[in-house]
């Protein structure tokens, strides 16, 4: 019976391990794209609810990742031959996103281990899908290297290590800088805590990216109706035209 007893006693400590939940908000959860639009800001904030105090034999990490659209693509390789630059090779992506921000609040290889990475596909190499390339094509890996390489030198990739400020292990905030040239649709926001590089909870939010105004009417006529938008387009170009040669002519005078 005792030794019963002292069997329960020291398995206590594992049952009573502190579970900790991520709460979570947004400064703003719908961006407008208007004629004017030139980029925005997220900030990003949150708590750690817990109903004791968090183990102190490890270190809390928290990483957060806001993923735009993914689409299929063609990435292609131009060499030059005879003088002229010409695409030799190509691979298709099955999807990459066509916007992905990463922000973490220690060194990426001290908040995550490569095991929950990969289960997660947190990082932005893990988030973009691509499955084969054509067996005349060795190095198919240099060509997800160059998308990343050509979308992070375009602001579309961003990898924010020690970004995320954390005070006293409970409250966190980031904020995430999103260019002009955003692809309209759903910004999935996903917020993960981790210990040991090891994933303990996660929460998942969006955002609304959308045209507005005339710039939504134009993309919808474009989109929806493709004839009446090119009639309307040669339209307005004849008229434009017809109205500068009359000024053209009055000035001539």
């Amino acid at each position: 019976m005792l030794r019963a007893l002292a069997i329960l006693l020291a398995l206590l400590p594992l049952g009573a391990a502190a579970q900790e939940d991520v709460v979570a908000g947004m400064s703003q959860n719908r961006i407008a794209i208007t004629a004017n639009f030139d980029g925005s800001e997220i900030l990003i904030f949150g708590a750690v609810k817990r109903e004791s105090p968090p183990p102190v034999d490890s270190r809390l990490g928290v990483i957060i990742t806001v993923a735009g659209p993914s689409r299929p693509l063609v990435v292609r390789r131009k060499e030059r031959r005879m003088g002229i630059w010409v695409n030799v090779d190509a691979v298709e992506i099955d999807l990459a996103p066509s916007f992905y921000a990463v922000a973490t609040s220690a060194p990426w290889s001290e908040v995550i281990s490569d095991t929950s990475d990969l289960r997660h596909k947190i990082s932005i190499p893990r988030a973009i899908r691509s499955v084969g390339a054509p067996m005349t094509i060795k190095d198919s890996l240099s060509f997800t290297e160059a998308l990343i390489r050509i979308r992070t030198r375009e602001g579309l990739y961003q990898l924010k290590e020690n970004s995320v400020t954390l005070s006293q292990d409970t409250l966190f905030d980031t904020s995430i800088a999103l260019p002009s040239n955003l692809t309209e649709g759903l910004y999935k926001t996903r917020i993960f805590l981790t210990r040991n590089g090891r994933v303990i909870d996660s929460y998942e939010t969006g955002i609304e990216v959308r045209k507005v105004g005339l710039e939504r009417f134009l993309y919808t006529l474009a989109h929806e109706q493709p004839l009446i938008y090119g009639l309307m387009s040669l339209a307005i170009a004849i008229a434009a035209g017809w109205i500068a040669s009359g000024v053209f002519r009055y000035f001539r005078r």
